[in-house]
């Protein structure tokens, strides 16, 4: 199901940007971005988020990602933001001329953590697929929309019923680009059931 671009709502709207029925593209602000103090020991919540709401237990969204970064921490992807202390995103974050950090920071009670691979820095159109089994969650990334690697799997604490899930876009340092978002759709949990090892008994 294509996403209805009317129903996403922003929290922190940018100053600059463009929402049509097919296509979402912000300007980030210098010094904004999400993070909680793990080995920072800083607060940072002050990124542009643009979500929508669901209550449905199983799914997948997907979204296609173009990004004009420069600057270190330049990033942009997908994110599912509940409140200061509690989300998730994925996305390609720059960091120099040769390399990006395609990588996933999980923010469970206050506290961030991030795994991240280094990807080439030519790289500048990245898919997301973030999906929802219940209160776990997966993360994957395409290059072609189509073939999809697991990034990372995580449980989110304060993911009871309720959740709101969308894009983002950054720059954490004195800079700004535009990041452009297109291909949004909501389908069936791609995230299948585990085959293995059945769960423990309460």
């Amino acid at each position: 199901m294509k996403i209805n671009t009317n129903e996403l709502q922003w929290t922190r709207p940018p100053k600059q940007y463009t929402i049509t029925e097919d296509k979402v593209e912000m300007i980030t602000e210098p010094h904004t971005d999400l993070w909680q103090r793990t080995y920072y020991h800083f607060r940072n919540d002050n990124a542009p988020v643009l979500q929508i709401q669901t209550n449905e237990k199983y799914f997948s969204f997907v979204v296609k990602t173009d990004f004009d970064t420069k600057v270190r921490y330049d990033q942009s992807g997908v994110v599912m933001y509940l409140d200061s202390e509690n989300w998730l995103k994925a996305s390609v974050e720059y960091e120099n001329e040769k390399i990006q950090r395609l990588g996933s920071v999980v923010t469970n009670n206050g506290y961030s953590d991030w795994s991240s691979v280094d990807v080439d820095a030519s790289i500048k159109s990245v898919w997301f697929r973030l999906s929802r089994r219940e209160d776990d969650f997966c993360i994957e990334n395409s290059t072609d929309g189509k073939d999809f690697k697991q990034m990372r799997i995580c449980h989110m604490f304060n993911a009871k019923e309720t959740i709101r899930f969308g894009i983002y876009a950054c720059s954490a340092e004195n800079s700004s680009f535009k990041a452009t978002f297109t291909n949004m759709e909501i389908t069936e949990c791609k995230w299948l059931a585990h085959d293995g090892q059945q769960p423990d008994k309460e």
